[in-house]
């Protein structure tokens, strides 16, 4: 049984914990100005990126979500700050500048560094403005593309196939591969976001049934790692319904009608999905890049085929 004195007491304890996290707020937000950055620190900072940034160059946000920056970063100069993006590859950029605040609340900048780190060799010094740094490295996880389907699929040939092989033409609008039938049926480079990563990817919804939607690409050199890349955007990935069905993204040999990828999708499987295959040596060849799901709904691909030298770190 509590005691009276104990009854009494409570409300003064239990003002007095309300007192003391609202005072440990204040605190919080008093300090808060001093570790942000003025528009001055960045501009400073800025200035060198604009100085010594090179083409290829890439921005790396620390901690990911200090968005703010994107206002001051040259728009020549991609930008990557998204959940998990520390462990990002940023294989198309042969170096990287980490603009971070690492005096921020919970920044973590060992456990950033150790993800970070690994394959990279630092430039030069650190430099600093205000609570700003801006680092530069060399990034020993470059692959040099010798092909970007979204970068060519404005000369590819895209079609709706039927499994015994009849097709339909998709007709090119200068922007666009427009299908027969409902207006999601076209081939396009967009910007979406898979699993909170933003990606330049071609736009290929499933027609539905055992009908494919095929991009054919020509000029896909041989020597090279051949990849695939795809996943389902935005929140429908992770969707497991039992009327959902599975996305299948593959890529054909279209001379010879070998399959050369295949990534099956199925319902709940999130983020990046990917397969590789070493192509031989030999002339350019013209592949079939393609997409299927017996029901098509909820299943928005979104894909790129790339041909990669070696990591420039396995080459030393």
């Amino acid at each position: 049984m509590r005691s009276p004195s104990l009854t009494r007491a409570l409300p003064l304890l239990e003002l007095g914990g309300l007192l003391l996290v609202a005072l440990l707020c204040l605190l919080f937000h008093l300090r808060q100005p001093s570790r942000m950055p003025a528009e001055a620190d960045y501009r400073a900072l800025v200035e060198q990126l604009r100085a010594e940034g090179r083409p290829g160059d890439a921005v790396l946000l620390f901690p990911w979500w200090t968005e703010r920056a994107r206002l001051f970063v040259p728009p020549e100069l991609p930008v990557y700050g998204y959940l998990g993006s520390d462990h990002d590859d940023l294989s198309a950029h042969p170096r990287v500048w980490v603009l971070g605040q690492p005096e921020l609340p919970r920044s973590d900048e060992a456990a950033f560094l150790k993800d970070f780190l690994p394959e990279r060799r630092a430039l030069g010094e650190t430099r600093h403005a205000g609570t700003l740094t801006l680092a530069l490295y060399e990034n020993g996880r470059y692959r040099p593309r010798r092909f970007v389907a979204t970068e060519s699929v404005d000369r590819a040939r895209v079609y709706l196939e039927e499994p015994g092989g009849a097709r339909q033409a998709c007709r090119f609008d200068g922007k666009a591969h427009r299908c027969p039938g409902p207006p999601h049926l076209y081939v396009a480079p967009e910007w979406h976001e898979i699993f909170y990563e933003p990606r330049r990817c071609l736009w290929m919804h499933a027609p539905g049934g055992a009908q494919r939607l095929v991009t054919e690409l020509d000029g896909v050199p041989g020597g090279v790692d051949l990849r695939l890349e795809g996943g389902i955007i935005f929140e429908f990935a992770h969707m497991k319904e039992a009327r959902l069905t599975t996305a299948y993204l593959g890529v054909d040999d279209a001379a010879t009608g070998d399959n050369l990828l295949e990534v099956a999708i199925a319902p709940g499987r999130e983020g990046v999905q990917s397969a590789q295959v070493r192509l031989p040596e030999g002339p350019p060849r013209t592949v079939k890049v393609w997409v299927r799901s017996e029901n098509p709904d909820r299943r928005q691909v979104c894909l790129d085929v790339l041909a990669l030298e070696p990591a420039v770190g396995t080459r030393r």
